[in-house]
């Protein structure tokens, strides 16, 4: 999953006399310092983790800086150009811009380019290309003019492919746009137009990029709020020829087709961009980051006081500007997966059970997979399935299998399909217990008093179902409200839509205790910590306190009074489970476990009942307790869940509900105990950091010693 950190303003003073902001932000030769060239005359160089600025110069009083400032990263200098032809290089010493090396072209500059393992490049407004030392050793040379007339430079990209630099940029002319392709190397220039397909009316608002082994990806955001690819290819077969290319579809509204200012993107990584704009749905600016291969939105980030319209991205920090002053953004991301970008995939399973695919992989039950020898022998074999059908028991059996479940008694067809699993699984047993599964359904809604419960658990614990192979066996059960099927589809299912998920757990959560009793529930894994003796014997160590939280510590001097008088079921309250051991069951081995993404789970969260949430809060907490108790920070019993699964849910329910929460009075002493645990494991990870620290500086004075040759002189100063 992409996730966007928490921001800081990087600019003390507000950025830009114009309303375009920054001219450009550009990666210094330091690890995290970077130049920001101001729209009017300064250029400031700032450290990120320090926020603060290292320097800043300006030029003087009526010249203009035209072209983002540069870092030189063989020389370690600084490079800009104002009033477009006088171009300037300095260095940290200096102060004066006035008295520095000074040097005028005889062309005006469009951007200057400076990246890792190789000089600067000077890019000319006409479109000429010039490397730095040979620019400075005549700075009067004559610049020829590449781009036609009318033709205007729009955007521009440096990089390398195989250490060999390459400079693309991109330039408009009456509603067309261009592609000129710059191998600095071999000095080829190639030129591609950019076809727009049916998009004609569309105005290409930004641009950004990526590049592989053997093409340029261009990513175009348009005005109607779409971003568009196009491929160019890095080794073009006849250089010298104008090209054609034609960009098609990448992601579709990824902002308002009515924004026609402070809308931006950038490539992050090669399956996620960042898009500055306001969303389709909104009014505001957003900061939102997609998935480009799976085609979801990740996360997003709103932005009141608007923006400019400019992005940019180095390492793993966006940079905007946020009303007058620039905003930086950490930013994290996985490894691009469907599991990260549409939830939380189970992290562990069951032991004792054996891994089956959820999934019916159709090209090997088809006889066309990996395995196969080569694909006519697969083929000869499938012609003789089919001859053959009548000769194998197994396909035989399925189909009066299928027959049975149509016509006969629900005891009948249990019997039936005891005898049918007990036949040697082939390699299609998933998708004839999709049909079987389909085919009981069927009748189910067809007869509403046929129910054959015990056969529908037979066939989720053969572990080959899913959700999406059977979405009518979770809608059944929830009819019948029959909590133990529920429970075994959630531990097993990897692809229950969130919707079912909060269905599920309104039902575990409103359910009576005589119903639950009723139920046939494995309360194996939870009998550990709901035991009566453990309960009396922490009532009586209530002094000891646990990973540095002692639950009867109201040493509070943030919260009202009326919340420090202390209820004498306060103990009771902080060490017994606050539900039946079959309801915690329930949550602990199917809720806590179940896959999901924070982005649709949060809206469904908003529709459980006040009482429900507190109730369900207050067993989260129970086990947070219960994590605290020993070192390891882990709860007893078989696959319990883990402290982060627990603190997830926490955090889950009072962001969707935390104006409730606050106004139930039952709540209060609740969020009070969590307050109070969080203050304290601040505390104590802030001793154990000084910890860290204390044993780092014996670690060093250790290492002094050992590094101490054979003969050594010390003096001790005594004072």
């Amino acid at each position: 999953m992409a996730a966007l950190e928490e921001g800081f303003t990087l600019t003390a003073v507000p950025l830009g006399s114009g309303p375009e902001g920054p001219l450009g932000v550009e990666q210094s030769d330091k690890t995290d310092q970077f130049l920001v060239t101001d729209s009017g005359r300064t250029v400031i160089l700032y450290k990120v983790s320090d926020q603060k600025p290292l320097g800043s110069w300006s030029v003087k009083q009526g010249q203009i800086i035209t072209c983002p400032a540069v870092c030189n990263f063989q020389t370690g200098e600084y490079i800009v150009v104002h009033d477009n032809k006088v171009l300037r290089v300095w260095n940290n010493e200096d102060v004066n811009l006035d008295k520095v090396f000074k040097a005028t072209l005889s062309a005006e500059v469009y951007r200057i380019h400076s990246i890792q393992g190789t000089e600067p490049l000077v890019l000319f407004k006409e479109g000429a290309v010039r490397g730095l030392e040979a620019l400075l050793a005549e700075p009067q040379q004559k610049i020829e003019t590449v781009i036609s007339d009318e033709e205007v430079i729009k955007w521009t990209k440096f990089f390398m492919v195989f250490r060999h630099p390459v400079l693309i940029f991109i330039t408009e002319k009456h509603g067309n746009y261009f592609a000129y392709v710059q191998k600095c190397s071999s000095r080829v220039l190639s030129k591609y137009a950019l076809l727009l397909g049916q998009e004609e009316e569309s105005v290409i608002q930004s641009f950004s990029m990526s590049v592989d082994r053997k093409f340029i990806s261009l990513m175009s955001l348009s005005s109607d709020g779409c971003v568009y690819e196009t491929l160019i290819p890095i080794h073009p077969s006849d250089p010298e020829k104008n090209q054609r290319v034609v960009r098609s579809l990448l992601l579709k509204s990824v902002v308002s087709g009515n924004a026609r200012s402070g809308v931006a993107f950038t490539v992050l990584d090669r399956d996620h961009i960042a898009v500055l704009g306001p969303p389709p749905s909104a009014s505001k600016d957003c900061l939102s980051i997609w998935n480009t291969k799976f085609q979801t939105l990740q996360t997003s980030r709103e932005l009141p006081q608007g923006t400019s319209g400019q992005l940019w991205y180095y390492g793993e920090n966006l940079f905007m500007l946020h009303g007058k002053f620039l905003t930086v953004i950490p930013y994290k991301s996985e490894v691009s997966s469907l599991a990260g970008a549409l939830g939380k995939l189970k992290h562990s399973q069951d032991p004792g059970t054996h891994a089956m695919p959820h999934f019916v992989n159709w090209e090997t039950s088809q006889g066309y997979g990996p395995g196969s020898q080569n694909s006519e022998q697969s083929k000869r074999i499938l012609r003789r399935r089919k001859s053959e059908v009548s000769a194998q028991p197994e396909v035989l059996a399925s189909t009066q299998l299928l027959a049975t479940i149509q016509k006969d008694s629900e005891k009948h067809i249990e019997v039936e399909l005891r005898k049918f699993l007990a036949i040697k699984r082939t390699a299609d047993f998933h998708t004839v217990i999709g049909d079987v599964i389909i085919g009981l359904l069927g009748r189910c809604k067809a007869e509403p008093s046929f129910y054959p419960r015990n056969s529908l658990m037979q066939l989720i614990q053969t572990h080959v179902l899913s959700y999406s192979l059977c979405p009518g066996l979770m809608e059944v059960a929830l009819e019948k409200t029959d909590v133990q099927i529920l429970q075994l589809c959630l531990q097993q299912f990897p692809d229950i839509p969130e919707s079912v998920t909060c269905t599920c757990l309104k039902i575990f959560l409103s359910i009576g205790d005589d119903s639950l009793q009723e139920t046939d529930i494995n309360v194996e894994s939870v009998s550990n910590y709901s035991d009566t003796l453990q309960d009396e014997k922490m009532e009586e160590q209530t002094e000891i306190f646990q990973n540095g939280f002692n639950p009867e510590d109201d040493n509070c001097e943030d919260c009202a009074p009326e919340l420090n008088e202390k209820p004498q079921a306060t103990t009771e309250e902080s060490t017994s489970c606050p539900v039946t051991p079959k309801r915690a069951a329930l949550f602990r081995n199917a809720i806590l476990h179940s896959a999901y993404s924070e982005t649709f789970l949060l809206p469904h969260l908003k529709d459980l009942p006040a009482q429900h949430i507190t109730l369900f809060l207050q067993y989260l907490y129970f086990l947070y307790l219960k994590c605290s108790e020993n070192a390891t920070m882990t709860l007893p019993g078989i696959n319990p869940p883990t402290l982060n699964q627990i603190m997830d849910w926490i955090c889950l329910l009072l962001d969707a509900n935390f104006t409730v929460v606050v106004m139930i009075p039952e709540a209060k002493r609740l969020l009070l105990s969590l307050y109070k645990f969080v203050k304290s494991q601040i505390s104590i990870c802030s001793e154990l950091n000084k910890i860290e620290v204390s044993f780092r500086e014996l670690q060093k004075l250790n290492q002094e010693k050992t590094n101490r040759g054979l003969y050594s002189i010390e003096v001790l100063e005594l004072f």
